[in-house]
């Protein structure tokens, strides 16, 4: 970076901070070319729950398919949504 960082500065809280970055370009703040990629290995995703309606037989059929498999069917559906996801 040719020109100099501005100094980022404190925030009272995480909702200061927030509103501070939506409006503000982080390049003039950071030497993005010097970053490392880090990796989290204990941060898990957020999740949100979601009611889901389907026909009985079917909800049968996954939980069969996942009784088969000794997981939750809860866990199946997420990893057959993903899975499905990666090959579109």
């Amino acid at each position: 970076m040719n020109k100099p960082a501005k100094t980022v500065p404190q925030f009272a809280n995480e909702a200061e901070e927030r509103a501070f970055w939506e409006s503000h370009d982080s390049a003039d703040y950071l030497d993005w070319s010097k970053a490392q990629r880090v990796v989290l290995p204990n941060l898990k995703p957020t999740t949100k729950t979601i009611s889901l309606r389907l026909p009985q037989h079917l909800l049968d059929s996954i939980k069969a398919a996942a009784n088969a498999r000794d997981v939750p069917y809860q866990s199946l559906i997420k990893v057959w949504l993903q899975e499905k996801l990666h090959t579109h």
